[in-house]
């Protein structure tokens, strides 16, 4: 009964719509043309898209004819008063084409029982939500930081991703503090056959140098040898002939036979090789320790890095990430030696740091005139890690090139950082470019004999480009 209701009235409105848009009296038309078949367009409009769609495309087809009829039909009297039309009503007419939607099909029967929506109603239930985004503001503060000298532009990198809050230094150094308790537990438990001194913490996060992501710390494992049975032999009298190396022989052997030392373990051809060392600690760290269980314990993920030449662990815990380095250690005398871990032809070696008084020193400078020697060190050293040939240089390397420079340079304020910085990397490539960078406490060492002149060549070259950019902040790629 709906249905043929239905029907009815699709019938009734075709005539309706025919007898509207139909042909009129007096024009010449040729029923077999366009005209013929947008009428039967018309006619059975209805049938697919219902009473509001056919009335839709009813408005547009019209509005399309009106201007088709103008274009081809005669002069004649309805013409002249077509004529009469302004342009801009004709394109009102148009103008419906493109404000009124298309309304969508019914797609199943029980859709076309709901009540269809007038035009009116179809456009605003059917107009989407226009978001128009901010413009000016990205402009203006594009054009902000365009205006930005190369001062204000160093002192916002530094703040955005060099600077680190105390709340992210303390869960750090905790993080760190925890980390260090487990391994030190599990090596006096598990390997108590491998005397180690007091462990201690360092590095930049615990002497307050905390900078950038990850934070660094250095766990310090002193090797506690007996005086009587090793000596330093310094490197200047080695094969390397490097003061900056050191070897560590075994002596009184026809008194005290290998096995005596715990260490002994640990020699090759009469020295105590910090390869084997680091070996040795590396299978530990890779093998032996459950670090899943300490960093479900500890509430953090903790785990080896395993392409490292070096002993690392990598710590984290929400959004504090710290990067831990394991350093075998021995005393000597007022010197500190680390077990090298630079590709040496000796595999023998141990490399001095002077890492305790670097950070003194700065820190003295710094305290002394209110400096910014540590903002520079931060930033450069940020940049340096990121880049695939300066990162062969470390910390270190800039730390030796401030104090130098300290030494010449008298006003480090802060309004000073730009110049500081700028010249602390001219002084840097000029050292690159003698391929000799002189140690601040030794000036018999040479802080670059580790590189091969190639890479000294790499750095240098690529440095100088950094420096002759227009902007030495797109130079370093900050």
């Amino acid at each position: 009964m709906l249905m043929g209701q239905r029907r009815k009235l699709f019938d009734r409105e075709r005539l309706v719509v025919m007898a509207d848009y139909g042909p009129k009296p007096g024009k010449r038309r040729d029923d077999s043309g366009l005209g013929g078949v947008v009428d039967f367009l018309l006619a059975n409009a209805r049938v697919v898209l219902g009473v509001s769609g056919a009335a839709i495309l009813a408005i547009a087809t019209l509005a399309v004819k009106r201007l088709i009829d103008r274009a081809t039909s005669p002069p004649d009297e309805d013409d002249m008063k077509a004529k009469q039309k302004s342009l801009e009503e004709s394109w009102q007419d148009l103008s419906l084409i493109t404000v009124v939607p298309t309304p969508q099909l019914k797609a199943r029967r029980e859709d076309l029982e709901e009540p269809l929506l007038s035009p009116a109603e179809a456009v605003t239930a059917q107009e989407p939500e226009v978001c128009v985004p901010p413009l000016q503001a990205p402009l203006v503060e594009s054009r902000t930081l365009l205006c930005l000298t190369l001062q204000e532009k160093l002192l916002s990198y530094y703040r955005d991703h060099i600077s680190v809050s105390e709340a992210e230094t303390t869960q750090g150094k905790q993080l760190a503090t925890d980390i260090f308790a487990e391994l030190q537990n599990f090596l006096k438990n598990k390997y108590s056959e491998l005397p180690f001194g007091d462990l201690f913490l360092s590095g930049y996060l615990c002497d307050g140098f905390a900078g950038g992501n990850p934070l660094e710390v250095a766990f310090m494992l002193p090797l506690a040898l007996e005086s009587s049975l090793w000596r330093l032999v310094p490197g200047e009298q080695t094969v390397v002939n490097n003061p900056c190396l050191g070897m560590i022989k075994r002596t009184g052997l026809e008194f005290f036979p290998r096995g005596t030392s715990p260490w002994d373990r640990f020699l090759v051809g009469g020295y105590l090789s910090s390869n084997t060392i680091n070996d040795a600690l590396r299978k530990i760290l890779m093998a032996s320790i459950n670090w899943p269980a300490i960093g479900s314990m500890l509430d953090c993920i903790v785990r080896p890095k395993m392409a490292s030449r070096e002993l690392r662990l990598e710590a984290r815990h929400e959004q504090i990430h710290v990067d831990i380095v394991l350093c075998p250690m021995v005393e000597a005398g007022d010197k500190i030696f680390l077990a090298a871990s630079l590709e040496e032809p000796v595999e023998n070696l141990w490399r001095q740091s002077f890492y305790a008084a670097e950070v003194s020193k700065l820190k003295e400078l710094d305290a002394g005139d209110s400096g910014i020697r540590q903002h520079c060190l931060g930033i450069l050293k940020a940049v340096f890690e990121r880049h695939p040939f300066w990162s062969k240089l470390t910390g270190s390397h800039v730390t030796h090139v401030l104090l130098h420079l300290s030494e010449t340079e008298l006003d480090w304020s802060e309004a000073m950082l730009a110049e500081r910085l700028q010249k602390v990397l001219e002084e840097l490539l000029q050292y690159l470019e003698k391929g000799a960078l002189p140690c601040y406490f030794d000036s018999r060492i040479n802080l670059l004999s580790h590189l091969l002149l190639e890479e000294i060549e790499e750095i240098g070259y690529t440095l100088y480009g950094a420096l002759s950019e227009p902007d030495l902040v797109t130079g370093l790629g900050l």
